[in-house]
């Protein structure tokens, strides 16, 4: 009924409507007389610019929402109408990727460690597509055939491939990269020996710990049979979904519930998980699976699961007339040109890229068949119109997650806990098999929404870990009294922090104007009182080992270097950018026309 209080059950049914709702578009018709009028009243039409800075409050990303405001300040000094539009993280990343309905926003880049990414993230073939695929609609011919020719280059051409691809993207700046966060955990070393072996935004971090045995109170040895998460994001207890973009960023959970055919070790190297090995021939790849595995179902795991994964997040509709690939994973099985099943635990792969970038598809979950095949129809909601090519397997909250990875799901309750229980039938288990294994016999993984009070849990025994970075503001306090059976974790984050353009219209399908905006950014001023000095400048958005010579951060922006100083705007220099990129400034206003 209209304005009573939903219970849970009706929380998350309405959430799944509005998110359906969400998928749909509407058509605004604007009359001829409307349009003849302003024909006549508007002849020029240059009006003062107006934007919108989308991004997340504070409780879902505090870097964020201050990145947006000093932003606002400076473009403010500079002329410009500016406003800020806080939304929930998933409606902030539903608007982004998959309504593309924003001006310019500010938010965390997955990134990755291979610099293929930058393909998916920027051709134009994705430019109508959903999910981190080019969510800024940029669609340049030239970088389109610089991303295909790293793509295809061979290992002892693709340093040169990369560095011409970066050096067009800063020219372009389809989005301004920021910078690299420093990350920061915490992990207490009375109940867990080996934090450091492998990094924590990966599945190998938390497996292969070694529990710490300890008398409890009553003289009896207790051991450490649960390891204790405390995860400051509480989407992972809303929704079980791998394959959702609005849900899965940060964090990996899901890795711990579903297997992939390899994972990379704590050596940055894909080594086979799931897949005992794999040969090429040529453009070919043979994989030779693990047998005897299992899905947390009991269902046997087979090389047509492998197939099927890849065909349905190709396409979730498994064939129907208007493709729905997923949102989340689309890029890196674009690589992908056949799949052919040679036996229950055998199959082919061919591709039409390098190996760097065909290696990539090998990291995706692999989905038990028997389930997702259900869902590649599209969903039924009362009252909701839903948009063609949308399927119930990418609004489906997916709970019980049924996969194959080293832990299965347990129970849950909304924006409390998630836990799991240990597989005993895992392949990693087996005594002929080298790889990193679970050692506890639960994951219980508690909501917490502040960096601050994860802290507490932590220093307070009452959990073992943090998933996720700790915010910037805390890391000074952490670093300067961590108890002594706590330690500080850092390590390198291939995420970074951006400002994202939507190029689909004017002013920002013009790149002379993305250039201008860019150098408004003073990323050394940004990382002193945003980061708190917990994070790294950077001209282009790749891992140090593969930044080029000409983009490397010497004190600013080799490419769109501050028009200012210490945060604040040289007005003189702004104006004279402007009008050199071809726009206007009455001296107080920064004008373009609509």
């Amino acid at each position: 009924m209209i304005g009573s209080v939903p219970d849970g059950d009706s929380e998350r049914r309405f959430g799944r409507r509005a998110m359906l709702a969400a998928t749909t578009g509407a058509t605004v018709s604007i009359s001829g007389c409307v349009r003849e009028l302003r024909s006549v009243v508007n002849r020029d039409g240059i009006d003062q610019l107006e934007l919108t800075i989308t991004t997340v409050p504070a409780d879902g990303d505090r870097e964020s929402i201050q990145i947006a405001r000093a932003l606002r300040n400076v473009l403010e000094d500079a002329g410009m109408d500016v406003s800020i539009e806080m939304r929930s993280h998933e409606e902030f990343l539903r608007s982004i990727l998959i309504n593309h309905d924003f001006d310019v926003y500010v938010g965390q880049h997955p990134g990755g460690t291979d610099p293929d990414y930058l393909y998916e993230t920027l051709h134009s073939r994705y430019v109508d597509e959903a999910g981190w695929q080019n969510p800024f609609g940029f669609a340049n011919l030239v970088v389109d055939d610089l991303l295909e020719r790293q793509r295809a280059a061979a290992e002892d051409d693709r340093e040169t491939a990369v560095t011409e691809t970066l050096e067009a993207v800063a020219t372009e700046q389809p989005f301004v990269p920021i910078c690299f966060p420093d990350e920061y955990r915490l992990a207490r070393t009375d109940r867990f020996d080996g934090w450091e072996d492998a990094h924590l935004a990966r599945r190998d971090g938390y497996l292969g710990l070694e529990p710490i045995e300890s008398e409890g109170e009553t003289g009896t040895d207790t051991g450490a049979e649960t390891l204790r998460v405390v995860h400051t994001d509480a989407r992972l207890s809303e929704n079980l979904n791998p394959i959702s973009v609005e849900y899965r960023d940060q964090g990996t959970m899901l890795d711990l519930l579903y297997d992939s055919l390899g994972s990379v070790d704590a050596e940055d190297e894909l080594v086979p998980w799931l897949a005992v090995g794999w040969d090429w021939d040529e453009e070919t790849m043979t994989i030779d699976l693990r047998e005897r595995c299992l899905f947390h179902d009991g269902e046997t795991l087979t090389a047509d699961d492998v197939a099927f994964s890849y065909r349905f997040l190709s396409d979730t509709t498994l064939g129907d007339d208007v493709s729905a690939p997923t949102p989340r994973y689309r890029g890196r099985i674009e690589s992908v040109e056949t799949i052919e099943v040679t036996g229950e635990y055998e199959l082919e792969l061919s591709f039409a890229t390098g190996r760097p970038a065909a290696e990539q598809a090998l990291t995706v979950p692999i989905l038990p068949e028997h389930v997702w095949s259900e869902r590649a129809s599209s969903p039924t909601v009362r009252g909701v119109r839903v948009a063609r090519g949308t399927t119930e397997a990418l609004v489906t909250d997916n709970v019980p997650p049924i996969g194959s990875g080293p832990f299965a799901f347990s129970e849950w309750a909304e924006r409390d806990y998630v836990e799991l229980e240990r597989f005993a039938d895992h392949f990693s288990l087996r005594d002929d098999v080298d790889r990193p294994e679970p050692t506890v016999d639960r994951v219980r993984i508690a909501i917490d929404p502040r960096s601050t009070s994860a802290i507490e849990l932590v220093n307070g025994a009452d959990a073992d870990v943090t998933s996720l970075p700790l915010e910037s503001y805390v890391v000074d306090d952490v670093l300067e009294s961590t108890p002594d059976d706590v330690r500080v974790l850092e390590s390198p984050s291939w995420s970074f922090y951006h400002l994202g353009f939507n190029t689909r219209s004017g002013p920002f399908s013009n790149p002379r104007f993305r250039r201008l905006v860019a150098g408004l950014v003073d990323k050394e001023w940004l990382i002193e009182n945003v980061f708190d000095g917990h994070a790294r400048p950077i001209a282009t958005p790749v891992t140090p080992g593969w930044t080029p010579e000409s983009l490397e951060w010497d004190g600013n922006d080799p490419v769109t270097p501050f028009l200012g100083s210490n945060g604040e705007i040289d007005l003189a220099a702004v104006r004279a950018a402007v009008e050199e990129a071809g726009f206007r400034h009455d001296g107080e206003r920064l004008r373009v026309r609509r």
